[in-house]
């Protein structure tokens, strides 16, 4: 089956039902889609290091691709099979932003960083494999328009979880005829937490295919591999977000699996492993101040084996 691929020049921030299909599909057909993403944000922060004066859009999402058939309370199954990378990322410093601010300079530091078939060239002692990966990926909103760089809302978007890579299926709540899903903002390695808030952002293409699970009725996204079911938590303060990461778990075990409630319980307090997830936060930001996230994204690990 013949590839589908979607330009960059399809590319723009936030999520939006008004934006009109760049492409339509039908899902469970295992059709390749080609997402390409762009990193002219940061080309433009290493030529003239000004935020205020850029031009590009910051994590621009491909899209959107309109799904037949998907409808409010489905959720997507978007499988993703391979991301390929240029020959170049992007690292870093930003003013105001990230855990590290503090202790950087107080205007952009950048560095191209090289990759190629040695790894990813982070300095010139330290070269490691490249683990891409997605940042942004999510569906349209009912209503407005959901950011590509913060908050996480429960349709997705700029989530920036390692896990979403090759190999993985994200599972993503639908809120509007046709689903209208997006993707951007690959990494060619990233830590989890992203502390810097800019990981080793690059251009590349990120080729998927979609399911469509009827009536999933999730309330936020899913990530699964091959050993692990990931579930998001979202809320303000970071314990809300825990707590509702925790019961959709346990809802999964109990009301999914037909499991007694008490074996879930001592089950998920063994072995169900919760961290934070990326920095974007899970609440619109102070206006002020763009880059402050409120709220919290955490991770909830299901081991597949004690399924």
């Amino acid at each position: 089956m013949t590839e589908l691929f979607l330009g960059k020049q399809h590319g723009r921030p936030g999520y939006d039902a008004a934006v009109p299909p760049a492409l339509r599909i039908r899902p469970g057909t295992g059709q390749m889609i080609a997402f390409e993403t762009d990193d002219a944000v940061y080309a433009e922060l290493d030529d003239h290091g000004d935020l205020a004066a850029l031009q590009a859009p910051l994590n621009p999402v491909t899209g959107p691709v309109y799904v037949e058939g998907a409808k409010p309370g489905d959720a997507l199954a978007v499988h993703v099979h391979e991301i390929r990378l240029g020959a170049y990322g992007w690292s870093q410093s930003l003013p105001g932003t990230g855990a590290l601010q503090h202790r950087m300079p107080a205007h952009v530091v950048s560095r191209r960083i090289p990759i190629d078939a040695e790894g990813v060239h982070l300095t010139d002692r330290h070269v490691v494999p490249a683990r891409p990966m997605i940042g942004c990926i999510g569906t349209a909103p009912a209503s407005g328009t959901n950011s590509t760089v913060m908050p996480t809302t429960a349709l997705g978007g700029n989530m920036d979880l390692t896990d979403v890579a090759p190999g993985a299926t994200v599972y993503l709540p639908v809120e509007v005829e046709g689903a209208l899903l997006s993707i951007g903002d690959i990494h060619a390695v990233m830590a989890r937490g992203e502390s810097s808030f800019v990981a080793i952002e690059a251009a590349g293409v990120a080729v998927v295919s979609i399911d469509l699970v009827p009536d999933a009725h999730l309330r936020a996204p899913r990530v699964e591999t091959d050993e692990e079911w990931i579930f998001v938590g979202l809320g303000d303060p970071v314990q809300e977000s825990v707590r509702r990461g925790y019961e959709d778990v346990f809802d999964t075990l109990v009301d999914e699996h037909g499991w007694d409630r008490m074996d879930a319980y001592a089950v998920m307090s063994a072995l169900v492993h919760s961290e934070l997830g990326g920095p974007t936060g899970s609440e619109t930001p102070d206006p002020l101040h763009p880059f402050r996230a409120v709220g919290a994204v955490t991770l909830h690990r299901l081991p597949k084996s004690v399924l």
